[in-house]
């Protein structure tokens, strides 16, 4: 088979202009993307509130060391159980009515803190609830965000995510700079939620989910909101009927699904990103941020310093918008995984030499390591494997994979988050962050060995590279039908 010229984005435009035909606005779609993913900045919010909360806690509460670490950690476990049934109820209630409902949870956890933080019960619920909307959000945005951009900017709007993510992280860390006060900012944290409620009720549903549930007429208002009323989108409004079709003739059981090469070896691809990006150790970084700081005597204060790495997460991220599309995928990933596994070593030496000798002259290594830590995680290893799981999958495959993928994810995120204080008294935090080195550069060498540039390719083209096909062949039909898009 011979591979398609794929055309840029102002080639296909200049084309449809030379054709007489107009163009899908941007706005729309850039507007909706952009609502949808308030919700992604609720969830950085609630990832680095315990970097500024949980001293206080220890403080005023005097919640122990153990009890901390569950505080942090019961949202990551949270979002463990909450990523299991997200797709298949973003399936059965609608991409934006599952949104809705997820934010929920997360609303309540922020007032149950307010009123009742001096139980640290209540603390353990609320943390626990935050997480539940963490995990199917970060499965059911992503899906709605794909669903409703158009294929010229879906790389670029798929982005989204992330980039809300590091600015709820950068400005909660504002918040806990200038509020020390944990009902202050609880209330305040509150708010976003609510409006993430109020704005996304005037934006209209996926229309992939309408068209699945033969809501043609209101599939085809969702596409002219989309994509402007000028356009034409018959042809695409046909696509997407195709599709769904299609995937309901080829309907497999769970087990059938898994017995296509293709499909178990995007598994593997899939489960061994999200390990390896939760093994380096990111969230124990963002999750401890002010302690880290503490520990390393520098001039400027824990939160100055968790400001500075929240700033420059948002801008590094910012800057994987333009990347990802041009460099490719598999470049960042081996970029982002080597550097990020050199400034953790960094970081592990400059504290286990302190214990022995004064590195008072050397205090900005830390915040050096850690701000190229969050640089290059934020333009590879943060993004991009959620980027390519929704790559590699075929529709029918992607909700369930998706599903498991970010439960894992979020599981090894629990335990990553809830040892790391036990890791630190048993051997030492110098010796803790050089173990998450050889984890990054373990996965460095599985980026290597077994991740594909997916970049330009389509999902057919993407199975016939993990099967070791270059064109498909007459035994690989089945297969094919199994995991590709037609």
């Amino acid at each position: 088979m011979t591979r398609p010229v794929l055309l840029s984005e102002h080639s296909r435009i200049a084309l449809m202009h030379e054709s007489g035909l107009t163009p899908p606005r941007k706005a729309p779609q850039f507007i909706a993307a952009f609502v949808s993913t308030l919700s992604a900045v609720c969830l950085g919010m609630v990832f680095s509130w315990s970097s500024s909360a949980i001293p206080i806690l220890e403080k005023e509460f005097a919640i122990t060391t153990a009890q901390g670490a569950w505080v942090g950690s019961l949202v990551t476990l949270g979002a463990f159980v909450g990523a299991i049934p997200a797709g298949p109820m973003a399936q059965l209630t609608g991409r934006k009515r599952a949104l809705q409902i997820l934010i929920i949870p997360l609303l309540s956890s922020w007032i149950l803190i307010a009123f009742f933080c001096k139980y640290i019960w209540v603390l353990y619920i609320a943390r626990f609830l935050a997480g539940i909307s963490s995990g199917g959000i970060s499965v059911a945005a992503p899906m709605y965000v794909t669903e409703l951009a158009h294929v010229s900017i879906r790389g670029t709007l798929g982005t989204f995510f992330q980039v809300q993510i590091t600015i709820g992280i950068l400005f909660e860390y504002l918040l806990g700079d200038i509020i020390s006060d944990i009902r202050t900012l609880s209330l305040i944290s509150a708010v976003l939620p609510v409006v993430f409620l109020l704005s996304f009720a005037f934006i209209p549903e996926s229309p992939v989910y309408l068209c699945e549930k033969a809501k043609l007429q209101d599939a085809q208002r969702s596409l002219l909101w989309f994509r402007g009323k000028d356009y034409e989108i018959d042809d695409e409004l046909v696509k997407i009927t195709e599709d769904i079709e299609e995937s309901k003739r080829n309907k497999t059981k769970l087990f059938e699904i898994f017995k296509c090469k293709a499909t178990y070896k995007g598994l593997i691809i899939s489960f061994g990103l999200m390990a390896f990006q939760q093994l380096s150790g990111v969230n124990a970084v963002l999750f401890y941020t002010n302690k880290i700081f503490q520990q390393s005597g520098g001039s400027l204060s824990p939160g100055q310093c968790s400001i500075l790495v929240g700033a420059v997460q948002v801008f590094a991220t910012l800057g994987s918008t333009l990347l990802i599309d041009r460099a490719g995928r598999k470049i960042l990933l081996v970029l982002s995984d080597l550097v990020m596994c050199i400034s953790l070593a960094g970081l592990g030496l400059y504290f286990y030499l302190s214990e022995f000798m004064d590195l008072a002259a050397y205090s900005f290594i830390p915040l050096m390591s850690v701000a190229l830590f969050i640089v290059f995680f934020s333009i590879g290893l943060g993004p991009i494997p959620w980027m390519i799981v929704s790559e590699i999958f075929s529709p029918k495959t992607r909700g369930v994979a998706s599903s498991i993928s970010a439960s894992l994810n979020w599981f090894l995120a629990f335990l990553i988050t809830n040892q790391f204080a036990n890791m630190i008294s048993a051997i030492g935090i110098g010796p803790t962050f050089m173990g998450f080195s050889v984890l990054c550069g373990l996965g460095t060498g599985f980026i290597v060995i077994l991740v594909p540039e997916t970049k330009g390719l389509s999902t057919e083209e993407v199975a016939n590279i993990l099967v070791g096909r270059k064109a498909p062949s007459p035994a690989g039909e089945k297969c094919n039908k199994m995991t590709t898009l037609v």
